[in-house]
């Protein structure tokens, strides 16, 4: 297995369906609760512990997910609100070096799951003319709201998996 893409990496050449974009939505949904049930025997050794070498600690993956997914919920409303805005990207590797990063795990997992209540009900009222809307992402170019749910869908599939398969390998 692929320590460092354990799910492969974002991949969709289908058709955007409402289907396809309705489980997208429902794997953002549930991602808060997956992750509090996965880090929910992990003591504070174990938390910093890192799921690969080189890679982040599982307390760093947490708080990383709630940094982007409030960015992503940002940039959602951008493109919503805006004609093809270019977003800000940030240095994901220099924020987990920052204090908070060290904080308890629970404090991100609770922003993330009032986020994903927020983030989900504006996903679920969009209509087709707002999923191909976009926005400028000064590394990877234009970006379809359709397009970047299922990169968000994937994105916490892909941290759930660092956290689960470190879990697994350790027999924790």
């Amino acid at each position: 297995m692929d320590m460092k893409y354990p799910i492969g990496t974002f991949q969709f050449d289908g058709e955007m369906t409402s289907n396809v974009t309705e489980q997208w939505i429902n794997e953002i949904e549930e991602l808060p609760t997956l992750l509090r049930e996965a880090v929910k025997d992990l003591n504070n050794d174990l938390l910093d512990t890192p799921y690969r070498s080189g890679g982040w600690t599982v307390r760093q993956v947490i708080h990383h997910l709630a940094d982007s997914h409030m960015n992503a919920y940002i940039r959602f409303k951008l493109a919503l609100t805006e004609e093809n805005p270019v977003i800000k990207p940030y240095n994901e590797t220099n924020w987990a070096e920052l204090s908070d990063y060290k904080l308890p795990i629970d404090i991100s997992l609770t922003l993330l799951e009032t986020l994903h209540k927020r983030w989900t009900n504006l996903l679920r009222s969009l209509t087709p003319a707002d999923m191909k809307k976009t926005f400028i992402h000064p590394d990877s170019g234009e970006v379809s709201v359709g397009k970047n749910i299922g990169i968000y869908a994937w994105h916490g599939r892909h941290h759930l998996a660092h956290i689960n398969s470190l879990s697994n390998r350790q027999g924790w």
